[in-house]
């Protein structure tokens, strides 16, 4: 740090534009009406909001910071400094090119946690993204880089190299999922690859569509893997027959989950394990968009059921398994995030059991949410103009 650039970490002492100055609006804080759940469960906690952004899709902190770091659907994204009143915000270069439209775009961010006593230019970043190809196809893909934090107001990613993409490119521009998670010790990469609106390929595993895929931390095939001696993409194949995954997390005890959506129904959390069939398009709890009916779940029992689903769905955003010390009552337990539902969904988890508990209505279609570094709960909002909102406890 004795060159002329100066890093970020030290610098978030300098004056910065504000989140209201950069992101058209600051809110303070709020208190939210007590929701009751289907439980009776009731908790009290105020919101406070934290600007707006361009058609959110993702939020991450960064490991070690009050850093979050928050995607945009049309290739940008933004770093906000959560730790002041007024939060600060950096811009992102070097992202990747992106395909934008219908669902796709700048897609998921993750930090590896073991990074998180690292200095802010050597952290390793991965993202997802939606990649065009030739004529009119295009799909999911993953990168990793290195993300360099010189000076107070932005940020770069250098080094950047794709590592992983769906195979094949298809037509169409929806169910990309590409949700990254890490395995509890790191050294695998899980991502969620969508089957893109063609139903089929989630049952044929010489493509990687509608499957789960574990990989090492390069984008290579991981050992361990089911298909091992099968060319790729087969040998990445972690799971398969799913849908449309938004959600995908590890629980305290070291479990993959996915959270998914259903057709017209039949919006499901699964527990993921090698090399199981989860069942789309052969089965589902609910019925097709024309209404022609799926065969249920339970026609199928050599098909993985889901261990909780929705009918009518919640359109789930994304989850998280919460671990905080802010909202005890919720320790444990799944937050979900709601696109149709407009809410905030609780789940409590008992092992591999799952019983929807309560629900908090926002008014507004939620994309994603986190943990903040204090127990807080993050959710932004979805579409142009998204809010970055913080729950925090009632006083």
């Amino acid at each position: 740090m004795t060159n002329a650039k100066t890093l970020l970490l030290a610098a978030f002492s300098l004056p910065l534009l504000t989140a209201a100055s950069c992101s058209g609006g600051m809110g303070g804080d709020s208190a939210a009406p007590a929701s009751t759940g289907s439980a009776g469960d009731t908790v009290p906690y105020t919101i406070s909001e934290h600007g707006t952004y361009d058609e959110p899709w993702a939020i991450a902190f960064i490991p070690g910071t009050d850093l979050a770091f928050i995607t945009e659907l049309p290739g940008t994204a933004r770093i906000v400094d959560t730790s002041g009143e007024n939060p600060r915000l950096v811009t992102v270069s070097g992202l990747p090119d992106v395909d934008y439209g219908g669902q796709g775009g700048l897609g998921d961010v993750a930090f590896l946690p073991s990074e998180s006593a690292d200095r802010l230019d050597t952290r390793t970043i991965y993202l997802s993204f939606a990649e065009a190809g030739s004529g009119d196809t295009r799909g999911a893909a993953v990168g990793r880089g290195t993300l360099k934090c010189y000076v107070a107001d932005e940020c770069t990613i250098e080094d950047w190299q794709v590592i992983w993409r769906q195979a094949p490119k298809v037509t169409g521009r929806g169910h990309y999922s590409h949700k990254i998670a890490f395995s509890p010790d790191e050294q695998n990469m899980f991502i969620a690859s969508g089957e893109r609106q063609k139903k089929d390929p989630a049952q044929d595993n010489t493509n990687n569509l509608g499957t789960i895929v574990r990989l090492n931390l390069d984008g290579t095939p991981a050992a361990g893997n089911p298909y091992p001696r099968l060319p790729a993409p087969t040998n990445q194949i972690w799971s398969y027959g799913h849908r449309n995954i938004l959600g995908l997390q590890f629980d305290d005890a070291g479990r993959l989950w996915d959270l998914e959506h259903g057709p017209a129904g039949g919006d499901e959390l699964n527990l993921v394990e090698v090399a199981n069939n989860y069942g789309w398009p052969l089965v589902s709890n609910g019925d097709n968009y024309n209404g022609s009916p799926i065969p249920d779940n339970d026609t199928r029992p050599d098909l993985v059921k889901p261990v909780i689903g929705w009918t009518p769905v919640i359109a789930p955003g994304d989850f998280i398994f919460y671990s905080g010390d802010a909202f005890p009552a919720w320790r444990g337990d799944a937050l979900i995030v709601g696109l149709k539902t407009e809410a905030l969904i609780r789940v409590a988890m008992d092992g591999t059991r799952a019983t929807e508990a309560g629900r908090y209505d926002f008014g507004k279609r939620l994309r994603d949410i986190a943990q903040g570094p204090d127990g807080a709960v993050w959710i932004i909002e979805d579409g142009e103009g998204g809010r970055l909102l913080k729950l925090s406890p009632a006083s």
